[in-house]
């Protein structure tokens, strides 16, 4: 299997994943906290329809440059977590709160998110596109595509103990692009989910995890967007 088809692969899975464990979300689910600041588990979900947006816009947006970021540089990096009072996140909040029934919301997401997919397996490897100004191949936009899926998987499940996580391939390649973002490895006997939500601070690190970081604890979390 070539690179980008690897790449489209797992874009193409931790999608699919992602969008089965909302379609299969209990109505009640809707209005548990997800692991994101300020959000209910709907305001998340509301979040990925318009990701599913914005992979069918790049996806169309043709670039004549060369490439500027791969699917590790694409990511901006801050040190200041989310508060959930960016006017963009109230944004999203309000436009979920009008959907009112989450059957509206989960019917939308499988709507764009099943084209976006289309979109995705269908689009030329090496294909140019311009996204946030931008310019990267496809191949590296699925890929970076990766990390943004299976960390919203895991705001999705971390109040919902019994809803499948990320796909096992999607967390370590997800692993591999963060530690490609801090520019370093995380120790080897932390498992994949760990590295992530310690990684983006979306949990703290214990004592002994801070200990096992050594200086690099003092870099974290990598707030990436």
């Amino acid at each position: 299997m070539d690179h980008f088809s690897r790449s489209a692969d797992l874009f193409s899975r931790s999608w699919a994943a992602l969008r089965t464990a909302v379609a299969d979300l209990p109505e009640q689910a809707f209005e548990q906290p997800s692991g994101c600041t300020g959000w209910l588990v709907r305001d998340l979900v509301c979040h990925l329809v318009i990701d599913a947006q914005d992979v069918l816009i790049t996806l169309v947006t043709p670039a004549s440059a060369e490439p500027t970021v791969d699917a590790v540089t694409y990511w901006q990096v801050s040190d200041e977590p989310p508060t959930g009072d960016d006017p963009l996140d109230a944004l999203t909040v309000r436009l979920a709160a009008a959907y009112q029934d989450p059957a509206l919301l989960t019917f939308h997401l499988d709507d764009v998110g099943s084209a976006a997919g289309r979109a995705a397996g269908l689009a030329d490897p090496d294909a140019l596109v311009g996204t946030q100004e931008q310019v990267l191949t496809v191949g590296d936009y699925l890929t970076a595509y990766v990390l943004e899926w299976t960390l919203h998987h895991l705001d999705l499940i971390a109040h919902l103990p019994d809803v499948p996580g990320p796909p096992a391939e999607g967390l370590a390649r997800a692993r591999a692009l963060l530690e490609g973002i801090a520019g370093a490895a995380f120790p080897a006997s932390w498992g994949d989910t760990d590295v992530l939500l310690v990684g983006t601070g979306r949990r703290p690190a214990t004592e002994r995890e801070k200990g096992e970081l050594g200086a690099a604890a003092r870099k974290l979390p990598l707030v990436i967007g």
